[in-house]
């Protein structure tokens, strides 16, 4: 199966904050399932739905090293973020080729509508937390490099636009 191209910096659906999920339906799904065959394909350890210019509060995020391992998540929120750092290189398939050194909180506390149609409360650590916290900012309206300084951030996205030229 194939997925949604990716939608490329600096697309409007990348600074939009998404729309909230208002029930889990049968194409609620089936966007999932399309997310993760993209996320795999990357392949990456997560994915939000405006990623593919899908404009709803949609995420997937799989850091096992087995895969298989999906969490699907609608209306992600951070309950609860732990005082200890994490640094990890980030990137994102919407700007390609490159990236940069993010810190985040090392585990956080979520609560999102399940595949189930269930609130659902969970807590992630380590490259779990860091995928999650990356995903809420995506449906946030905001993308990795936001957390750099703005030299560094034009830099990057100056970088890869020139590696999308050549």
């Amino acid at each position: 199966m194939t997925h949604r191209p990716f939608v490329m910096w600096p697309h409007p659906a990348l600074r939009t904050p998404a729309t909230p999920v208002a029930e889990i339906t049968d194409e609620t799904l089936a966007v999932w399932d399309e997310m993760i065959i993209a996320m795999d394909q990357m392949p990456g350890v997560g994915l939000a739905a405006p990623q593919l210019g899908i404009d709803v509060a949609l995420a997937v995020v799989d850091a096992s090293q087995e895969r298989g391992q999906a969490i699907r998540m609608a209306n992600p929120s951070i309950l609860h973020s732990s005082v200890e750092p994490r640094d990890h290189e980030e990137g994102s398939p919407n700007l390609p080729g490159v990236w940069a050194k993010v810190t985040r909180p090392r585990a956080v506390t979520v609560r999102f509508l399940n595949a189930d149609g269930q609130w659902d409360r969970q807590d992630f650590v380590g490259l779990w937390a860091t995928s999650v916290q990356h995903q809420i900012d995506h449906l946030a309206g905001k993308m990795f490099f936001d957390h750099l300084t703005r030299v560094k951030r034009d830099m990057l996205i100056k970088k890869s636009a020139k590696m999308r030229r050549e």
